[in-house]
């Protein structure tokens, strides 16, 4: 099972049913496409798995730094199709962003998940992710 990061714009495309899973608010490829365009000029790539010749997981990331963690990668994305969950797809994904932030001299993998997702946050705990943090927000 290989991850590969998704460069050309039908790659990309491909990805957009798997994140529309996800961000259930985004309905339109093209808008899609455009907006992982913007994202990739501060550093955001999409990484995915294909099955069968089918993108079954995507995982959106950047590198960054800051005073609290130092240099590390943060998850944006991450998600399996429902229809191919339990299959190994999210491990590889985590395990290949592992190895990509190590090579990019990332002490440390980061992620948000919303507190609903009570089986993501099982996943993760057992992936080796422990909850550090709660995230607020304010609308503005």
């Amino acid at each position: 099972m290989g991850v590969r990061i998704a460069e050309t714009d039908a790659e990309i495309r491909a990805c957009f049913p798997v994140m529309a899973s996800l961000r259930t608010d985004r309905s339109d490829a093209d808008a899609f496409l455009a907006r992982v365009r913007l994202q990739e000029q501060t550093g955001y790539r999409l990484a995915c798995v294909a099955d069968a010749g089918r993108v079954v997981a995507v995982a959106g990331f950047r590198i960054g730094e800051n005073l609290a963690w130092e240099r590390f990668l943060y998850v944006d994305d991450l998600v399996t199709l429902p229809g191919a969950r339990s299959r190994g797809h999210g491990k590889a994904l985590l395990d290949w962003l592992a190895d990509h932030g190590r090579s990019q001299g990332c002490r440390q993998l980061h992620l948000d998940s919303g507190t609903q997702r009570t089986e993501a946050h099982r996943f993760y705990e057992r992936e080796g992710f422990s909850a550090s943090s709660l995230h607020f927000r304010r609308d503005l």
